[in-house]
C-alpha cells in the first residue's frame, strides 16, 4: 500500500484495459455504512464525483452501499473498478492510499467486519461466474467510523478534494474521460 503523491509524487498508470479498439467499462463504487460518520467515506466520493463532473459513456458511478454479494452483477459488468471506500491503512486519520491485491484487504469494504461480506470474496465469486474485473481502491483513512453520524469528520472533509483527485486520475488511466459540471 503506497500514499496517494507518496515520495514519487504521483503513483504510476494503471494499465489501460482496452484491446481491439473495445473501450473499457469503468465502475466507480462507493461503498460504506453512510450511518457511520467516516464509514461512508467511499459514498460520499461517489456523491461528489456526481455532482461536480459529468463522465464518458463508458464509466457509471454507483453507491453500492453495505450490498455485497448483490454487486456482483455490477461488477461483472466492468472490466475496471474504482472503488472508493475507508481504509485502514495505519496513516494518520485523512491519509489516501491506492490498494491493489493483496493489500484490497485493508480496505473496509474487503473484510468481513463492516460491509457484511468480503469484496474479495464477491470478486473470487464474479471469477467463479465467469468474469471478474480488475479492481483498485481509492481508500481514505479514517478519523471516526464507530460515531453514528451522516456528516463525515472534519479530518474526512478535508482531505475529500485529495480523494477525489485519486480516484479522477485513476479513472483517466483506465481510460475514462470526465469534464467539471457547468455552474
Amino acid at each position: 500500500m503506497r500514499p496517494y503523491g507518496g515520495l514519487g509524487g504521483t503513483w504510476p498508470a494503471v494499465l489501460p484495459v482496452q484491446s481491439g479498439g473495445i473501450v473499457a467499462q469503468i465502475l466507480v463504487l462507493g461503498v460504506g455504512n453512510i450511518l457511520f460518520t467516516d464509514e461512508g467515506i467511499g459514498v460520499r466520493c461517489v456523491e461528489i464525483l456526481q455532482q461536480q463532473y459529468r463522465f464518458s459513456d463508458n464509466v457509471t458511478l454507483m453507491d453500492g452501499g453495505t450490498l455485497g454479494t448483490k454487486l456482483m452483477g455490477p461488477l461483472m459488468e466492468a472490466d475496471f473498478v474504482i472503488v472508493c471506500d475507508a481504509v485502514l491503512g495505519d496513516g494518520p486519520p485523512g491519509s489516501v492510499y491506492r490498494l491493489e491485491g493483496d493489500d484490497l484487504r485493508k480496505s473496509l469494504a474487503f473484510r468481513d467486519s463492516m460491509h457484511q461480506t468480503d469484496l474479495v470474496d464477491t470478486l473470487t465469486m464474479c471469477g467463479l461466474a465467469g468474469k471478474r474485473p480488475h479492481a483498485v481502491v481509492i481508500g481514505m483513512e479514517p478519523a471516526d467510523y464507530q460515531t453514528m453520524a451522516v456528516e463525515l469528520s472534519s479530518v474526512a472533509q478535508a482531505a475529500m478534494p485529495t480523494m477525489v483527485q485519486a480516484v479522477l486520475q485513476e479513472d483517466a488511466a483506465a481510460g475514462g474521460i470526465f469534464s467539471p459540471q457547468a455552474e
